[in-house]
């Protein structure tokens, strides 16, 4: 029985070293079919060739030896010794090639972001380039005098539906920032009274669009100031009131109530209720309304359209501004969206007054240096600047703005509107370039960036490159004109 034991484990062992052997094999092979080993290639069969002699020397013993049961037990000790060392190989191989794999797997992911982020900022530089010129001759021709009611109906239309596509051109931009982490808030003196009544305009038209009544209420003072992000407030409200005109029917209604929310002697909550009739959220789905990429129903994406904009853009951009935002709903019978953000209740400024009408406070007769390649944007931007008897002088790209700018005088220009893409020379270099020449105005001048390129990293580049502001296209007249004066404008 013992002899019958001992030849069992010699044998048995002899088998686990067959299989030692093969496993080393294909071990050596997957490494140079990895190439993990590529040099010295020979020495990953060396151990297969002392196992090989092991094997024999195994089956001389059990054939022709007499063995005892220490002997055999080294024996099968060894074989077994031999396959844990395998096992412990193989699978340290096998982490570093997941290892591997996936460190490839995240170099992919983050080429393909790159790669992505590329091409939504050149489609939405390509994009904002003609919105600037359909909202700029749009603004040029509403002040052509003697239009007719109905003309001037027509370009009103116009403007609205032009703003409405720069919106969704926008959200490309949103959605660049939130997956970047990236989202800036800029808080700045506003009236909150012309951000309601933009609201009021483009949210009665959407209605009536689709005979849905829309109402607003407010018992806000008509003038009062707040320091906030205007910008990103009205992406919030436009966001809230598209969708719910968008999800209510024909005969349905749509409340805008504005309140404010006294906190101390100068900080209030501004809080903003939109209330629809619409179709509702189902229950189950309404703990998610605020997740990326979720939609209640796919279905409705081709008949629905939409801004693109998404509750949880919407959600990230109060968060970003200090506030928070509620949802109460019923399926079938209306939804109720809440948002409320923390303001700084601002004094009322001399220019309530119209600057043009101070003396040493207006744009007319400032000269203006603009950098633009683009002749319809260079032609929009003069005509709306000479709008305000402002003086423009136009250089086809960065090479020849600096030219301009080092021959000049002192005092000559008051300030550079700077393109950022053109030919021979971009913007960000030209205004290095400013910066760093010996004229006397290089380091005071403004320099404003007026483009399409209008990413958070455009901006950040933009101030960088020894900018004053960035401004995107298509500008509009307005801002351009606040800007201009906010860093040009000195008392006489």
């Amino acid at each position: 029985m013992l002899n019958l034991l001992i030849y069992l484990m010699i044998f048995g062992g002899s088998a686990l070293m067959v299989y030692n052997i093969w496993g080393f094999i294909h071990f050596a092979k997957y490494l140079q079919a990895q190439k993990m080993w590529k040099r010295g290639i020979r020495i990953l069969y060396m151990p297969i060739a002392l196992l090989i002699s092991f094997l024999i020397g195994y089956i001389i013993v059990g054939v022709f030896g007499k063995p005892d049961i220490v002997m055999a037990s080294v024996l099968l000790g060894g074989s077994y010794f031999v396959y844990i060392i395998y096992k412990f190989l193989n699978s340290i191989t096998e982490q570093i090639v997941e290892s591997e794999r996936l460190d490839a797997a995240l170099l992919a992911a983050e080429e393909s972001n790159r790669t992505k982020s590329n091409f939504m900022a050149m489609v939405s530089h390509e994009m904002r380039t003609p919105m600037n010129v359909i909202l700029g001759l749009d603004t040029l021709a509403l002040n052509e005098p003697d239009l007719s009611p109905q003309t001037e109906g027509y370009l009103k239309k116009i403007g609205a539906s032009a703003r409405m596509l720069l919106s969704l051109i926008n959200n490309i931009l949103d959605v660049n920032r939130i997956e970047s982490g990236v989202l800036t808030n800029n808080p700045a003196p506003f009236c909150l009274q012309d951000v309601l009544e933009q609201m009021d305009a483009i949210a009665g038209t959407l209605g009536s669009q689709k005979n849905v009544s829309y109402e607003r209420k407010s018992a806000l003072p008509d003038k009062q100031r707040y320091m906030g992000d205007e910008v990103l407030l009205k992406k919030v409200l436009m966001a809230l009131l598209d969708n719910a005109v968008k999800y209510t029917g024909a005969q349905g209604s749509v409340v805008f109530d504005v309140r404010e929310i006294p906190q101390d002697k100068d900080n209030v909550q501004l809080q903003f209720t939109v209330s629809d009739t619409g179709i509702g959220i189902d229950p189950d789905y309404l703990p998610k309304i605020f997740e990326v990429f979720t939609r209640e129903d796919s279905s409705s994406t081709a008949t629905q359209g939409g801004s693109g904009l998404g509750l949880a853009v919407t959600k990230k951009i109060v968060e970003q501004m200090g506030g928070t935002i509620t949802v109460t709903s019923r399926k079938n019978e209306g939804s109720v969206f809440t948002v409320s953000v923390p303001m700084q209740k601002m004094e009322p400024e001399a220019e309530e007054v119209p600057e043009t009408q101070e003396e040493g406070y207006g744009l007319a007769g400032r000269r203006i240096l603009l950098a633009e390649d683009i002749p319809e944007n260079a032609e929009i931007v003069m005509d709306l600047l000479d709008l305000e008897d402002v003086v423009c002088e136009h250089a086809e790209n960065g090479k020849i703005a600096v030219d301009m700018f080092t021959r000049s005088e002192p005092g000559y220009y008051d300030a550079i509107l700077m393109d950022l893409r053109m030919p021979e020379m971009d913007g960000l270099t030209a205004t290095r370039t400013i910066r760093a020449s010996a004229h006397p105005g290089a380091k005071s001048i403004p320099i404003i960036a007026l483009t399409a390129n209008a990413f958070a990293e455009d901006i950040k580049e933009s101030l960088n490159a020894g900018m004053n502001a960035h401004l995107a296209k298509p500008a509009d007249s307005d801002m351009l004109y606040h800007t201009l004066k906010k860093f040009i404008i000195r008392p006489a």
